[in-house]
């Protein structure tokens, strides 16, 4: 018998003891939820206060931010294998931990509690393992992805999983549609998760046995800026998807080179294909400088709807065109 049973044999909610460890917006949810349960949530570790924004302004981290507000205890260790943070959490003795959107834990953190530490994943596990997740599955053009819950083992996002809950995505969903509809819906997955470990009715599922034969896994690693850049030599559907996939957050860019040399950088948040047989250059651009910007890809046209360009705010193509004027033969690049 493993130790998670062992324990769930005579676990009252009164005896749970969290740790829950998350840092931006899509962990708040959770923790939230937790607490409207009435669990017990013993620590909240987080990331450290950073400096953001043009003016490097110190900035606490969303999950703190909402942790103080409900009078919790916080950590906000620098190093996860610190000696005074282990023995802090140590002392609080506590048997389960929760990971929402947090760092890669040492096994000396997600060990040390008597039931485990299960981690909630925006993925329908073992599809897109890694960092991004959200971003991944719309720019791939899934129509169905999900939520999971598992518990943590030594190789990242393979652990044996708990509970799963799909939801459809629609061809319209950007990642930060996506986002929220994830973070709401994990929220309520983890809180049936920690009743379920309550309960003692646990039923662990190996990633290994849901890996068919022949079929391709999808890895969702970190995201970095020059990944963003939009290739327009793909097809429509798959530019949008990508678009789609990066708005709000990091955001698909293009460099815009006008007729004169001169070159501007354009970050594209919305877009609209259409797939036509056309004779066009490959990223050329047709625009009536009123409301319309169209560029030519191969199988057809992209319209973009909301762009943005530096020094200036996110826009409608419309209010673009009124202080932006497209003239002579312009390409995106």
């Amino acid at each position: 018998m493993s130790r998670y049973f062992f324990y769930l044999l005579v676990m009252k909610k009164e005896d749970i003891r969290i740790v829950f460890m998350g840092t931006p917006e899509f962990a708040v949810s959770s923790l939230d939820a937790l607490l409207n349960e009435g669990y017990n949530v013993v620590a909240v570790v987080t990331a450290p206060d950073k400096p953001a924004g043009r003016g490097k302004k110190i900035t606490e981290p969303e999950v703190k931010v909402f942790a103080r507000h409900r009078n919790l205890n916080i950590l906000q260790p620098d190093r996860l294998k610190d000696p005074d943070f282990v023995n802090t959490l140590r002392n609080l003795n506590p048997n389960l931990g929760i990971v929402v959107a947090f760092r890669m834990l040492p096994e000396i953190i997600w060990s040390l509690p008597d039931l485990g530490t299960f981690n909630l994943h925006a993925s329908l596990l073992p599809q897109y393992r890694g960092a991004a997740p959200i971003n991944y599955a719309i720019m791939n053009g899934e129509t169905e992805t999900g939520v999971t819950t598992f518990f943590l083992s030594h190789e990242i996002d393979t652990g044996k999983i708990i509970f799963q809950k799909k939801i459809p995505v629609s061809n319209e969903t950007t990642a930060g549609q996506l986002h929220d509809q994830l973070m709401y819906v994990g929220a309520k997955l983890v809180v049936e998760t920690v009743k379920s470990i309550e309960a003692g009715n646990l039923s662990l599922v190996s990633q290994e046995t849901l890996i068919k034969r022949g079929v391709e896994l999808k890895p969702a690693p970190k995201i970095h800026k020059e990944d963003c850049k939009i290739n327009w030599n793909k097809n429509a559907k798959e530019i949008s998807d990508f678009i789609r996939g990066l708005s709000p957050y990091p955001t698909a860019f293009s460099i815009l080179k006008m007729a004169d040399g001169t070159r501007e950088q354009v970050k594209i948040y919305s877009v609209i294909s259409e797939k036509i047989n056309h004779s066009n250059e490959i990223g050329s651009i047709y625009t009536n400088n009123k409301d319309t910007i169209w560029v030519w890809v191969n199988d057809g046209r992209i319209s973009i709807a909301e762009l943005q360009i530096p020094g200036k705010k996110r826009m409608q193509t419309k209010e673009f065109l009124n202080g932006f004027k497209i003239s002579g033969e312009c390409k995106m690049d």
